[in-house]
């Protein structure tokens, strides 16, 4: 086994050691969710943990790491007559994003079931965390299966399996440890209020800094048992530290003043629920005893707040985490905080006396790595120069050629949502229909390759006419590899959402940019919902630009959607040419997910001769090739030319309105789009 990092041998991170920490000290916290960018040291710093926790009672030989003080009277492999426990190590189970729902929640040992004709159930990795820690890195790319037993398994404390003639319940509770890159895109809300605690994770901008960390990083691939020994007196330290935390720790007094404070700035920051109230108590209270103090105070409170809050108040996946934090001490000044709140005794993950916190208050806004003040909101009406006149020349700060500035968006809606036609066969999401390795049973077939899940009953009706020319004498089944049958599931996928969007001056002109912009802003929302790549492409002026490629990151296409600039001709061609090689790259690089196509616009086209002609040619180029689209008609006014719907029957998709749009208007529930071998 390798030798993990040293947890005090990590460079700054203050906030994510003391996140850490906290749930070293009270894993009733709940966990916690690392965000930040890549090469942050955040897997380092969840792996160095394990090294830090008590060690774990246990009864011997029991798979479930029952402890022998309190037994599970219902654990599988009980029940437990009284004995002597043994200690061993807290364990830390990676859960890997791919990992199948067998070896999660475990299932019945076909081995044993087809050899000896017995039912023995097979642990996953839930029972191996009881007890210990549960780490999932990038868990915002975890699929939604595996999210759903991950939530049920959290708010029971308890795992139930229920399948193949096998029902299971075993304990399983586990500190929850997450990280993330945000800009793979988010995480589920259901999920995401499951961590106790969440903390942003930057790289150092400080040259001395990142110097000590190479430095470090080189001694210990160089000789990482040389490296650990020579950390091995802090690391015992900070392991004694913990200790005397956790005995500490019931005696920690929660005051009545405390909990006015820690409610006041719940009900202030208008989040869902009460979880973030309790969850606040708790870390409130392993601050304190982290301290060495008996009493919560309100800088406990405070720090609390900026740990627990940040990912709670976040309406949609575009809202930036964080915390206003004058807001958050005027409330809690409002709340009355306890006389004995000096903010002398910060705690600190190094155990020494500096700030816990990290300077940066610990689960706070994280620093611009550019300096840049961004604390005026970007793309508003009220601070753009107005467009300049036609035909006026071009000066420095305006805008050349009739390009108007930015408009703000509209507020987003609940849309219908826009599936592709047919079965796929693309990456889990929740679009459109697909065959998939998770989702309901449909059928079984023979397995084409490695078996990954077996359909026991036609694997045992087709292996039954065989036993008496095989041979059968005992209670096992025997069976051939010619016997296995591959279950055949359907469920939903996630596919390839690319928005083509229209930002000529015929948009500008009728003041319709905010609305359309508040349509998108509101299918990408759906997009993040669902688990889609998207994609943006643009048209104006001379020519179409690909705004954001295909990415996962939802918000980075919102943040791009906001900044758009209008106006100019309207060059649609030029953007159905750009959207179709966009998609044929797209082909190539990621076969199996089907892409959709969103048109935006009024269907007008102008530029060059017979504009119109050329982008329903445009349009028949991306229907010869199968390509399922959708436009959203953004014509508005009493005279309405039918541009939109033209292009619709060009493309072989579907034309829908704005108002059409909303999943609440009257024009029907679900809007199919029609694939160009239907419409044909």
């Amino acid at each position: 086994m390798s030798t993990p990092y040293p947890f005090t041998a990590i460079v700054g991170q203050d906030d994510l050691r003391l996140g850490l920490l906290l749930n070293a000290v009270s894993p009733a916290v709940g966990g916690v969710l690392v965000r930040g960018e890549k090469g942050t040291a955040k897997s380092t710093a969840v792996r160095a943990l394990a090294a830090l926790m008590p060690e774990v009672p246990v009864v011997p030989g029991c798979r479930f790491s029952c402890d022998p003080a309190s037994p599970d009277p219902a654990c599988t492999d009980g029940p437990h007559a009284e004995a002597a426990g043994v200690s061993r190590p807290a364990r830390t189970v990676e859960l890997p994003v791919g990992a199948s729902e067998d070896r999660l929640v475990g299932a019945l040992d076909i081995e044993r079931a087809l050899s000896e004709g017995v039912k023995a159930f097979e642990p996953g990795l839930l029972a191996d965390a009881h007890r210990g820690i549960l780490y999932v890195d990038e868990v915002n790319l975890l699929h939604d299966h595996l999210v759903d037993l991950l939530l049920d398994a959290a708010a029971m404390g308890a795992s139930y399996v229920e399948r193949e003639g096998v029902s299971v319940r075993h304990a399983a509770r586990f500190l929850l440890v997450g990280t993330m890159n945000p800009e793979e895109g988010e995480l589920r809300p259901q999920l995401l209020d499951r961590f106790g605690l969440t903390v942003e994770v930057s790289a150092s901008r400080d040259t001395d800094e990142r110097v000590e960390v190479v430095r470090r990083r080189l001694a210990y691939d160089d000789d990482p048992e040389g490296f650990a020994a020579r950390w091995a007196e802090e690391e015992g330290a900070l392991r004694e530290r913990i200790a005397a935390a956790r005995v500490l720790l019931p005696r920690v007094v929660l005051s009545d003043g405390v909990l006015r404070q820690i409610a006041a700035t719940c009900a202030a920051f208008e989040v869902d629920g009460m979880r973030a109230d309790i969850v606040m108590a708790r870390t409130a209270t392993a601050l304190a005893a982290w301290a060495g103090r008996e009493e919560v105070t309100a800088d406990d409170v405070r720090q609390a707040a900026l740990l627990a809050l940040p990912h709670r108040r976040r309406r949609n996946p575009f809202d930036a985490p964080g915390l206003d934090e004058d807001k958050l001490d005027q409330t809690l000044d409002e709340a009355g905080p306890p006389e004995n709140s000096d903010g002398d005794d910060q705690p600190d993950p190094d155990g020494g006396g500096d700030d816990g916190g990290g300077g940066g208050g610990g689960g706070g806004v994280p620093p611009q790595a550019d300096g840049e003040d961004r604390t005026q909101p970007q793309g508003s009406e009220g601070d753009s120069p107005s467009p300049a006149p036609e035909g006026a020349p071009d000066t420095p700060g305006r805008p050349a050629g009739g390009e108007q500035q930015p408009v703000a968006s509209a507020e987003p809606f609940r849309t219908k949502m826009l599936s592709v036609p047919g079965l796929g066969e693309g990456a889990a999401g929740r679009r459109s229909r697909a065959r998939t390795e998770h989702g309901r049973t449909t059928g079984a077939r023979r397995p084409q390759g490695a078996l990954t899940k077996l359909h026991l009953a036609a694997t045992v009706q087709a292996a039954a006419p065989h036993q008496r020319a095989r041979g059968r004498a005992g209670r096992g089944l025997v069976v051939r590899r010619d016997d296995l049958r591959q279950a055949t599931r359907e469920g939903r996928e996630g596919n390839l959402v690319l928005f083509v969007v229209d930002a000529s001056g015929s948009m500008a002109a009728r003041q319709r940019m905010s609305a359309v912009k508040g349509a998108v802003l509101s299918l990408l929302l759906d997009a993040y919902q669902r688990r889609d790549k998207v994609g943006l492409v643009t048209f104006r002026g001379k020519e179409a630009e690909v705004a954001l490629p295909p990415t996962s990151s939802v918000d980075a296409a919102a943040a791009r959607l906001e900044s758009l600039p209008t106006g100019g001709r309207t060059p649609l061609a030029a953007g159905l040419l750009k959207a179709h090689d966009v998609l044929r790259v797209e082909r190539l690089r990621d076969p199996s997910r089907r892409p959709l196509l969103v048109v935006v616009t009024d269907g007008r086209a102008t530029g060059g001769p017979e504009p119109v002609a050329l982008a329903g040619r445009a349009g028949r180029l991306h229907r010869s090739e199968g390509t399922a689209s959708v436009v959203v008609d953004c014509e508005s006014g009493y005279v309405r030319l039918g541009l939109a719907g033209e292009l619709a029957r060009e493309l072989g998709g579907t034309a829908v309105t704005l108002d059409e749009l909303r999943a609440d208007s009257i024009a029907g529930l679900v809007k199919d789009v029609t694939a160009a071998g239907r419409a044909a």
